[in-house]
């Protein structure tokens, strides 16, 4: 009987860590993206991530489209055979051209919604105004998912959201530059990626 509840006992905490495991994010490869640019041995994918279904995968119950932001997935393949380094500027441009800077997720926790979400000519203020309560974006995933790497060595990949406060506009892309060979020091060209929902 004793080594039954020992048993019991033991698997308790595997099966918590089988339980909290499923619900690991997992970006796919660059290229799976239908949103997807390579030039010099580099792949970009991106990914705006809108309906419920597709936010759950990677902030749960939290839609963040609810409350002015969209997030967009991008996932950078290194197969320059050199390590890259990223002071990654992402960009949002809508189908007109206008440009919005992403916002940072320090920012982003304390969104509260708008009533009507604006179109890309009519911005929220960029940062969002701080407020001493934090919204309910206020969870971990908005800056533990947020693209943060500095450095990718070759043969591996990056991933992570970039946040905006506009809704998402057909015609729209994330422009990206910032990134640069780890040795040289030199710039590589900039990435226009297209935003095409999956």
């Amino acid at each position: 009987m004793r080594r039954v509840a020992l048993m019991v006992l033991l698997s308790i905490p595997m099966a918590y860590a089988i339980d909290k495991d499923k619900d690991r994010f997992v970006a796919g490869a660059a290229s799976s993206y239908k949103g997807h640019q390579t030039s010099d041995k580099i792949t970009i994918g991106a990914a705006p991530y809108v309906t419920d279904e597709e936010t759950r995968k990677a902030f749960d119950k939290i839609n963040p489209n609810k409350y002015g932001v969209l997030p967009v997935l991008v996932v950078i393949e290194n197969n320059t055979g050199k390590a890259i380094r990223l002071d990654l500027q992402a960009t949002y441009v809508g189908p007109n051209g206008a440009k919005l800077e992403a916002t940072p997720a320090k920012d982003v926790i304390y969104a509260t919604g708008v009533k009507k979400i604006p179109r890309l000519y009519e911005p929220l203020p960029n940062p969002l105004p701080r407020r001493e309560k934090k919204g309910p974006l206020n969870i971990w995933q908005i800056p533990g998912r947020e693209f943060s790497a500095k450095l990718i060595p070759p043969g591996e990949t990056a991933a992570g959201f970039f946040y905006f406060q506009t809704p998402l506009e057909n015609g729209s892309t994330i422009y990206l530059t910032g990134i640069s060979d780890a040795s040289s020091g030199k710039e590589y060209f900039y990435y226009e990626v297209p935003l095409e929902r999956q």
